[in-house]
C-alpha cells in the first residue's frame, strides 16, 4: 500500500501531466500543497524530493519547479553507415548536416560545438584498445556539442587517433578545423583509410561527481558509457572513442538488417 509521501507524489505528478504546471512553472509553497492534499509538510517535502530524484521538477532558488524537458538524442547504429556514404560527398553537402542534427532532429544553427586537442600516450587500456605499445603517441579531441537552449551537452565525448597514423595531413592535428564535415569517417578519408566496421559496448553506471555536474543529471541519473571502436577495411584498429551520455535524453536503437533465406 502507498504511503502518504508516495500518494502526493502521484498526484503532482498527474497534476504536472495534466498541463495544471507547464514547464517552468513554480509549484505552490509546501503549506499550501500540505493544506490542498490533507498532509503534513514533511510528507509533502519527502514528494517532491522523490520528484525531484525522478527528473519531473527541479530546485530553482529554493522554488520547486516543474523542469523543461531536455532535447533526446537518438542514436541509432545506421547512423555509421550514412556517415561513410557522405564521407566523399562535396564538401557543401557534408557542411549541411551532421550526425548530432541527424541524432536530434535539430538544425546547426541550433547547436553550440566545441573542440579540443592534446597530444598524449597510450596507456594500457588504450594500447590493449589499439593494439599498439604502451606510451605509443596519440592525439586526444574532446568534443561537446550542446542545444543553443539548453546549457548541458548531449554527452561527454573524448576520441582518440594515433598521431603518426594521422601525421601527415597537419589539419587532422588542428582543433580549428573543427567542426569537420562529414565527421570522423570523412577526416580518415583524406589518408585514404575506409572504414570496414565499428564496434561499440554499452555499459551503464552511476555518474561520477563531474560527470553530474557537466551533464546536469537529475539526482539517481546513471549514464551510457559508450567505447567505439573504429576498424578499418584491413582490419587495422583506427580510432577509439569513449562517450558518456546522459540516461535521462539518450535513446539507443539498434537495427540488425537479417538476410533472407
Amino acid at each position: 500500500m502507498a504511503v502518504a509521501y508516495e500518494r502526493i507524489a502521484g498526484r503532482l505528478r498527474q497534476a504536472v501531466r495534466a498541463g495544471r504546471w507547464k514547464p517552468g512553472d513554480r509549484l505552490p509553497p509546501e503549506a499550501e500543497l500540505a493544506e490542498e492534499f490533507g498532509r503534513s509538510v514533511p510528507a509533502v517535502r519527502v514528494a517532491l524530493r522523490f520528484l525531484c530524484e525522478e527528473g519531473l521538477i527541479e530546485k530553482q532558488h529554493g522554488r520547486n519547479v516543474v523542469r523543461r524537458p531536455r532535447i533526446v538524442a537518438a542514436r541509432t547504429n545506421l547512423s555509421h553507415q550514412w556517415e561513410k556514404s557522405r564521407a566523399r560527398a562535396p564538401l557543401e553537402e557534408r557542411a549541411r548536416t551532421g550526425g548530432t542534427e541527424r541524432d536530434t532532429g535539430l538544425h546547426a544553427d541550433d547547436l553550440v560545438f566545441q573542440a579540443s586537442y592534446r597530444e598524449t600516450e597510450a596507456d594500457e587500456d588504450l594500447a590493449r584498445a589499439f593494439a599498439v605499445p604502451k606510451g605509443t603517441p596519440l592525439l586526444e579531441r574532446r568534443y561537446r556539442t550542446r542545444y543553443a537552449a539548453e546549457s548541458a551537452p548531449f554527452g561527454l565525448m573524448t576520441s582518440y587517433l594515433v598521431r603518426d597514423m594521422i601525421a601527415k595531413n597537419p589539419d587532422l592535428l588542428d582543433e580549428t578545423k573543427e567542426p569537420w564535415p562529414g565527421g570522423s569517417q570523412a577526416q580518415l578519408y583524406t589518408l585514404g583509410i575506409e572504414l570496414g566496421r565499428i564496434e561499440e559496448r554499452v555499459t551503464a553506471r552511476p555518474p561520477a561527481p563531474e560527470e553530474a555536474a557537466e551533464l546536469e543529471l537529475p539526482p539517481g541519473t546513471a549514464v551510457l558509457v559508450l567505447r567505439k571502436t573504429s576498424i578499418d577495411v584491413n582490419d587495422r584498429i583506427v580510432g577509439v572513442s569513449d562517450v558518456i551520455l546522459p540516461g535521462d535524453r539518450t535513446e539507443m536503437l539498434f537495427v540488425t538488417p537479417l538476410e533472407r533465406w
